[in-house]
């Protein structure tokens, strides 16, 4: 499995003959491999990567970080199966190149938070009526029949909007910069710039 973390840095338009492609800048990597897991040791075999470099980290990190003969500090884990016959080694280095020649991309982030939102923001209801003393302009109106008696679960109301993982599958992938570790993606990228995504091969 091809997967790597990353950084979103935004967005930009990359221009093909005739047409103007909209493309999100990721920066992917450099990862390295700080813990592998196998069958017989812990009972699934499994790869954790490490992204991202930090000012401090705790005891537990810096003695797995040892461990694995990596002498930074890295902020952020990843873990991922991995089959028996993908060969992985403790401190190895993964860059932006395990992605020449693939095709498409899924990408996780962590939506933006909008904090607690009304019905219309956060499910696109309709407005009520502006005129003729109207007060139910932006309200939720009826939540149900008297027949049940209470609020029947997964009823599209008001809360927490946002700042949620969610996941974008089969992106393209326009571009790849090997030096400066970028892949340029078609579309949009759950998250805000700056934001942490995981990065993973869909071709």
């Amino acid at each position: 499995m091809k997967l790597i973390l990353g950084r979103k840095i935004g967005m930009t338009t990359v221009f093909e003959k005739d047409s103007a492609i909209p493309v999100t800048i990721l920066e992917a990597g450099p990862c390295f491999v700080s813990q592998i897991k196998t069958m017989g040791k812990d009972g699934y075999n499994s790869v954790q990567i490490a992204y991202g470099e930090a000012k401090r980290i705790n005891k537990a990190q810096s003695q797995q970080l040892k461990k694995a003969k990596i002498n930074k500090n890295l902020k952020y884990f990843h873990e991922f199966k991995a089959s028996k016959d993908e060969k992985y080694e403790g401190g190895s280095e993964i860059k932006v190149d395990i992605f020449d020649g693939v095709k498409s991309v899924d990408i996780t982030g962590i939506s933006k938070g909008h904090g607690f939102s009304g019905t219309t923001k956060r499910h696109g209801f309709s407005l009520g009526p502006k005129t003729h003393g109207s007060k139910n302009y932006r309200k939720p109106g009826s939540i149900g029949s008297t027949g049940p008696q209470r609020v029947l679960k997964g009823k599209k109301m008001a809360g927490q909007y946002g700042n949620k993982k969610h996941t974008v599958k089969k992106l393209k992938l326009i571009k790849t910069d090997v030096e400066q570790n970028l892949l340029y993606v078609k579309g949009a990228v759950p998250g805000a710039n700056n934001g942490i995504v995981v990065i993973k091969d869909n071709s």
